[in-house]
């Protein structure tokens, strides 16, 4: 396979694994609203604004989901994604090294892991963000994908 093709394959993967990830964390949230609420203001960091987070921050997810599926949107989506995780990755950081008393972990698909293994997780998930966001932007045929798929039919 050509080095642009296998560019390809890897971020429209990873697009499809961030679609995922966004509409099942964004979902879970919403669908757990309350006990997702209760944790935000068990944190030292967000307590004072658990409420808005906990409707904002899934809605942002469900937002960023539809971003990625279009593709003339979707160097914009993995721009965010990247921002996302870095921010979800600052934040798990802090809470570890700075906070004495850590709130229980996720729930879903990521409730068994601690606080350490879902740091870990999140950097790989940021790693895989800006590559696929670094490759999107200087990948030529990507861009030219993009523009084709905005042609009227």
């Amino acid at each position: 396979m050509k080095k642009e093709t296998l560019q390809i394959v890897f971020i429209e993967s990873n697009v499809a694994l961030f679609i995922f990830l966004f509409v099942y964390t964004g979902v879970n949230k919403l669908m757990d609203y309350s006990a997702f609420r209760v944790v935000l203001s068990k944190s030292p960091l967000l307590s004072f604004a658990s409420s808005f987070i906990a409707w904002f921050l899934p809605v942002i997810e469900l937002i960023v989901s539809l971003i990625l599926l279009m593709p003339f949107t979707r160097k914009l989506g993995l721009l965010i994604s990247t921002s996302l995780m870095a921010t979800f990755t600052f934040y798990l950081a802090y809470m570890i090294f700075f906070t004495p008393n850590l709130p229980c972990s996720c729930g879903g698909i990521f409730n068994n892991l601690n606080w350490t293994e879902h740091l870990i997780l999140n950097i790989v998930l940021l790693v895989i963000a800006f590559t696929a966001w670094w490759l999107s932007k200087s990948n030529q045929r990507f861009i030219a994908i993009n523009r084709n798929s905005r042609t009227p039919v």
